[in-house]
């Protein structure tokens, strides 16, 4: 991949790379380190690519593969508590740092599809194929990550 095509899909990827990357880990620095490595891995790949959707969908599968092999790496047996994380991001509206919350506390494969179907707009074919699992398991991550955030949020819980 040449310099400057790099560069322009750095800019564009970048908050998505780092947005699916931090639901993934609940970090905000491992999610630095995978963006780090997901964009790296893309200047090193030397096949065409033969559209913007095909390097978007790139991206997203590389960056979820990342992810999981740090998951399972025996370094995250050490993990720090949602509580002790030094750095939250700021949001617009009082609502959304409790959702945000809540979501960060669900289990890693509930917060991935809820990324990629509110954030990366993917349909749930797509989200069970860039993850390698069937249409009804997406669905039924989704249905209960929505029923969790819904019994945690009670009256708050708006499901738009």
């Amino acid at each position: 991949m040449d310099k400057a095509r790099f560069t322009a899909a750095a800019r564009q990827y970048q908050n998505m790379v780092y947005r699916t990357a931090l639901h993934a880990l609940g970090s905000p620095q491992d999610a630095d380190d995978a963006v780090q490595e997901v964009f790296l891995r893309l200047f090193r790949y030397k096949e065409p690519f033969a559209g913007e959707e095909h390097l978007r969908r790139w991206l997203l599968r590389v960056t979820v593969n990342y992810c999981r092999d740090v998951l399972k790496s025996p370094w995250r047996k050490r993990r720090v508590s949602w509580e002790e994380l030094p750095e939250t991001p700021v949001f617009d509206k009082p609502g959304q740092a409790a959702l945000y919350r809540e979501v960060m506390a669900l289990p890693e494969k509930y917060r991935t599809v809820l990324n990629l179907f509110y954030y990366e707009e993917l349909s749930v074919r797509e989200i069970g194929e860039l993850l390698g699992v069937g249409d009804s398991t997406v669905t039924t991550r989704l249905a209960r990550a929505r029923r969790r955030l819904k019994e945690r949020l009670g009256e708050d819980w708006q499901d738009e």
